[in-house]
């Protein structure tokens, strides 16, 4: 197993990355991630031949190795970028180890629901043992350590959690109207999965944390020197700030209080009504949004609100103007775009006077 601490091969200056990680976390600093087509690669990998088919697409290993190492050896990743060995397979992992059917996309996992009537179902439990979606997740973390070789990290793979996940069980229609008429049971089957997504997140962080105890999660490529993830309710564009209190905020602030470093994403316009109850969960790190400047006023409500800002999709002439607008310190860049080392090289000299 490769568990590193210092420098990373594909990542020289991963020391410094961790630390300017940390301050973000703290809120003192800013980290960006900038990755840069390579002049040259830094391995001479061929590309690999797309599969004859999609199963083979998401779960052949060697594929997804290859794949995986090929992107990561033809591009850099400055500043606080992370070279990471993807493990998604689609959006929302728990749901299929909790019984969601899984049927592949060219570009995503899509979700069958396993809860037809929820009087008869009974409870939800996580059995790893002939877990088949497990199985597939847990093989390409071990094929990506030990590949590894401390070249680079092996991430947590895009988990979801909360309602999200009792929508991918139950279906989102069906589950819009039970909140209505069987609250109390949504509850209970919240509580549940909180459970489940402990156990596989403490199952997988135990393979892929490193020597600081921290770990990187796949989605919107975050680090932290301990338990951290990506959180989210992409299902509360649908319901109140009073129903999100009730269904949401309970559940997400006890992953908050398990994890050591979170990260909210927020889903679009129709999510901002929840700003509020989000800003309230105490151990809630930061939140994730959209990363033109119409967002600019938000990020100083999440700032000022105690809580650091990850902004998405920010276009290279954009860093500058962002952070001369609200400040660096407790924001998290990720950038957009294809660009070449040269012009994140120019970006990075332009940063300088905000470190």
């Amino acid at each position: 197993m490769s568990k590193p601490s210092g420098t990373l091969a594909w990542k020289p200056d991963w020391p410094q990355a961790k630390a300017n990680w940390i301050r973000f976390w703290n809120r003192q600093g800013l980290v960006i991630a900038l990755h840069p087509r390579r002049r040259t690669p830094i391995a001479p990998l061929p590309e690999p031949p797309a599969p004859v088919n999609l199963e083979l697409y998401w779960l052949d290993l060697a594929y997804r190795s290859a794949r995986t190492e090929y992107d990561m050896a033809t591009h850099a990743f400055l500043a606080e970028g992370i070279p990471i060995f993807n493990t998604n397979i689609g959006p929302g992992s728990l749901g299929l180890f909790l019984g969601a059917g899984g049927h592949f996309a060219e570009t995503t996992v899509w979700y069958s629901p396993c809860i037809d009537d929820p009087d008869t179902y009974g409870s939800i439990r996580f059995e790893p043992e002939g877990n088949v979606w497990l199985d597939r997740h847990m093989a390409l973390i071990e094929t990506g350590l030990a590949r590894a070789a401390g070249r680079y990290l092996v991430g947590i793979p895009d988990l979801i959690e909360g309602l999200d996940t009792l929508a991918a069980l139950r279906g989102d229609m069906a589950l819009l109207y039970d909140l209505k008429e069987r609250p109390g049971w949504v509850r209970e089957r919240l509580a549940e999965i909180n459970q489940a997504y402990f156990q596989v997140f403490d199952l997988m962080y135990d393979r892929v944390k490193d020597a600081d105890g921290g770990n990187v999660f796949a989605a919107f490529r975050i680090w932290g020197p301990g338990k951290t993830a990506k959180l989210q309710c992409d299902i509360s564009a649908n319901i109140s700030a009073r129903m999100f209190r009730t269904f949401v905020a309970p559940f997400l602030a006890e992953q908050c209080a398990w994890l050591d470093y979170s990260l909210y994403h927020l889903d679009g316009t129709t999510a901002l009504q929840h700003v509020e109850p989000l800003l309230e969960i105490p151990r809630l790190n930061a939140i994730e949004c959209g990363g033109s400047p119409e967002w600019y006023d938000l990020y100083r409500r999440i700032l000022k609100g105690g809580k650091g800002v990850q902004a998405v999709g920010v276009e290279l002439d954009e860093v500058i103007p962002l952070l001369d607008a609200v400040g660096p310190a407790g924001m998290c860049i990720l950038t957009s775009g294809a660009y070449d080392e040269a012009e994140a090289e120019r970006l990075l000299t332009a940063l300088e006077p905000y470190r």
